[in-house]
């Protein structure tokens, strides 16, 4: 019988019911294949449970160390692990492809406040018919555009074709906020939500965010 891998690495996250940026760090991870332990955070902790409630000043993490190097913030994970991983194609091979994957990697990293705000990640949770607001409405909208033009443009299944890249890791969190809040989609992009949310890491994280003892009363609230 065939043993798996040692880990080489270890990674630092938080509730898996919460935490979009752990389920991102962690997707990223397992995409690549570097085999790695897991490190929970408690989501009670009071610096922890900031970040989850978007409070604090910086995002800690995810956070990666492998091989003597120390690398936090989910972009720079993503660029550290195509580096070590280079048959994974975290990122696509060809120069164009690769800048707009960066790209819209990074508008996920840096935009869509009011969706965030308003329809925090919660696994656990199913709000049919929710009543979305005007500004993450366009936030959705937004992202609905870049999934379209992503799967035209590159062939699918995947944002960037036949692999999973770093764009289908930034974007998995939105597809569990779009099945929680009950978010309408076109059949284009209600197909790229369920591939996502059928894939085997998904369904395992999921497992485990139900299995999760700690609640953020904040986040389980009736809206």
């Amino acid at each position: 019988m065939k043993t798996a891998p040692a880990a080489t690495a270890e990674l630092t996250i938080t509730s898996k019911n919460y935490s979009s940026w752990s389920l991102r760090g962690w997707l990223l991870a397992r995409f690549s294949g570097l085999p790695f332990d897991e490190k929970v955070l408690p989501p009670d902790d009071p610096s922890t449970r900031a970040e989850i409630l978007l409070l604090a000043s910086s995002i800690r993490v995810p956070s990666l160390v492998h091989a003597g190097t120390h690398v936090w913030d989910t972009l720079a994970i993503a660029e550290y692990l195509n580096e070590v991983c280079p048959d994974a194609q975290l990122l696509p091979a060809d120069r164009a492809a690769r800048a707009h994957c960066r790209a819209i990697s990074g508008e996920m990293h840096s935009g869509f406040s009011a969706l965030r705000s308003s329809l925090p990640m919660n696994l656990r949770n199913h709000f049919p018919k929710f009543k979305v607001w005007s500004r993450a409405q366009a936030d959705i909208d937004r992202i609905c555009d870049i999934w379209r033009e992503c799967l035209s443009t590159y062939g699918g299944p995947y944002l960037f074709g036949p692999h999973r890249t770093v764009a289908d890791a930034m974007y998995a969190p939105v597809c569990t906020r779009f099945a929680t809040y009950d978010v309408p989609l076109d059949k284009v992009c209600a197909a790229y939500r369920d591939l996502m949310l059928g894939q085997p890491e998904m369904k395992e994280w999921l497992r485990d965010a139900k299995a999760e003892p700690i609640d953020i009363d904040e986040l389980d609230v009736e809206f």
